[in-house]
């Protein structure tokens, strides 16, 4: 695969930096697998000492959202718990540092607070730093395009697990009988042709879009396979 063929990934990924005021931004195949391996990240990379849970972690989301996110949990390798909420645009995978933000995206949401929670907040309170941020633009997202997503951070160690990690653990422009791979990865790269149609829509993104509503969502706590 030639690298200069994703270079229009790289443009797009630095569009979305540019707009949202994230440090990174690794563009992958959906939200869905951005929340994958967001979540996978954080059972794997971070050190033991670190890490808010004992055992095999659970994690937290509302009762009431899209019935991937669920799947998208245990298929990192922890077990999805559920709570009463009624979330409006994103909310947290407690207590991971990541957000399901697939209904909000708009400028400097990362890095300004007043943009991410509350318009009457402190406007010098820091944004999202050492939080990963998962987006989706699907057709019936705010970007709105073919399909896609993205994971927005703030640290380098993570971005170079998590760019060979969309990519089934290979390091980009490095052909696979040469590329030394340390994990198994997932086939969960952007193609070039969704980031172009990415990049021409951010060029008319406004600085503000509201919240998507929610859909009409089934009570996931009530189904046997998350039980």
């Amino acid at each position: 695969m030639r690298t200069d063929a994703f270079k229009v990934v790289r443009e797009f990924e630095q569009a979305l930096c540019e707009y949202t005021g994230a440090p990174f931004a690794v563009a992958v195949s959906s939200c869905t697998m951005a929340l994958l391996l967001a979540v996978a990240y954080h059972l794997r990379k971070v050190p033991l000492r670190d890490r808010p849970w004992v055992g095999r972690p659970s994690v937290q989301i509302p009762k009431r959202t899209y019935v991937s996110v669920p799947m998208s949990i245990i298929h990192a390798g922890a077990r999805p718990t559920f709570r009463e909420e009624a979330w409006r645009g994103a909310y947290r995978l407690e207590p991971l540092p990541v957000w399901d933000s697939a209904k909000r995206l708009r400028r400097y949401m990362y890095d300004h607070a007043t943009e991410w929670n509350d318009p009457d907040a402190n406007q010098d309170a820091p944004g999202l730093k050492g939080e990963m941020v998962c987006l989706s633009f699907h057709w019936s997202k705010i970007l709105g395009i073919q399909q896609g997503g993205a994971i927005l951070h703030g640290e380098p160690t993570a971005d170079e697990w998590l760019r060979r990690a969309r990519y089934d653990g290979r390091k980009e422009g490095v052909p696979p009988a040469q590329d030394l791979f340390t994990f198994a990865g997932w086939h969960a790269y952007m193609s070039p042709e969704i980031a172009a149609e990415g990049l021409v829509r951010m060029q008319f993104l406004p600085d503000y879009n509201d919240d998507l509503p929610n859909d009409d969502y089934p009570d996931l706590s009530t189904m046997e396979v998350f039980r």
